[in-house]
């Protein structure tokens, strides 16, 4: 009996979660620093236990057994990765961020909700306006961000700006539509679509830019010392925190759907000098909602 009593204490140090149970199970796609940052700003902001798994240390996760011998409140996905293996799970509230998957909201579950990678478009259309432009080029694919573009083509016409868009199935016909736009737009907007914007043809878009002096506006700042003029891009440590407070509200009793908003709240505008220069346009102040 004493081996046994023994034996049950080291079991509940070595494996604390089976011991004494938890509100979040946290699977993280991999160890990206990005990945990191959302979940410093998350734990800060959030109490409720976890559990936190990262799929790339793992060749295979059984989250069907997890899930039923932890029975956690709520799983927080980290990456497309993470999104992708909770693809089937209905019971269990799932809450996304960091992952492309999520970018159309009417297409999640009723157990399903998350933080869209995509910035409210009324915060582009700030920032379009501030740079005296009218005409913006779009190139995007309908399957993955037609939803977006018609929320940003409402947001436009409100303060005239002409979406100038153009529509591809495939990355091989990016290059095709941008040639397409020559002369007819004041700057290109590039969206985090990945049959647009591959790392293929994010040369094509920088490219356009430099040959129809129109500036490029990104989604990351990483494009701008490749030549976009200006990005917004999210506040990840601020994107945490928001989904602590959603897991609040899903722990509280809120419907995952129900527990929205859908865009992230806090996006840093980032430009570069050199090219708004070069373009003659005005230094973009941050577009506040």
């Amino acid at each position: 009996m004493r081996c046994l009593i023994l034996l049950m204490l080291a079991l509940a140090t070595l494996l604390p979660s089976l011991a004494s149970g938890y509100d979040v199970l946290v699977l993280q796609s991999n160890r990206s620093p990005a990945y990191e940052e959302v979940l410093k700003g998350y734990r800060v902001a959030q109490p409720a236990s976890q559990r936190t798994i990262v799929l790339a240390d793992y060749a295979r996760v059984d989250l069907g057994r997890i899930l039923r011998e932890d029975n956690p409140a709520l799983i927080l996905t980290v990456g497309d990765a993470a999104q992708n293996a909770v693809r089937t799970i209905r019971d269990t509230p799932v809450l996304t961020v960091m992952s492309l998957g999520i970018n159309n909201p009417k297409a999640a579950y009723p157990n399903q909700t998350g933080i869209s990678m995509l910035v409210q478009p009324e915060r582009y259309m700030a920032l379009f306006q501030g740079m005296k432009v009218r005409r913006v080029g779009v190139v995007h694919d309908t399957g993955k961000s037609g939803w977006y573009l018609s929320q940003a083509r409402i947001a436009a016409r409100k303060i005239g700006i002409e979406l100038v868009v153009r529509e591809v199935s495939s990355p091989r016909e990016t290059i095709k539509q941008l040639q397409s736009m020559n002369g007819k737009v004041d700057a290109l907007w590039m969206l985090p679509d990945t049959t647009a914007v591959t790392r293929e043809t994010s040369e094509a878009f920088l490219r356009f830019g430099q040959n129809n002096a129109v500036p490029v506006i990104a989604f990351s700042a990483s494009y701008l010392g490749l030549g976009a003029a200006a990005a917004l891009e999210i506040d990840r440590v601020a994107l945490g925190e928001q989904a602590a407070a959603m897991t609040n509200s899903i722990l509280s009793g809120a419907k995952p759907n129900e527990s929205s908003p859908v865009f992230p709240r806090r996006v840093t505008l980032k430009s570069n000098p050199a090219v708004l220069n070069t373009l003659k346009l005005p230094v973009p102040l941050s577009p506040e909602l």
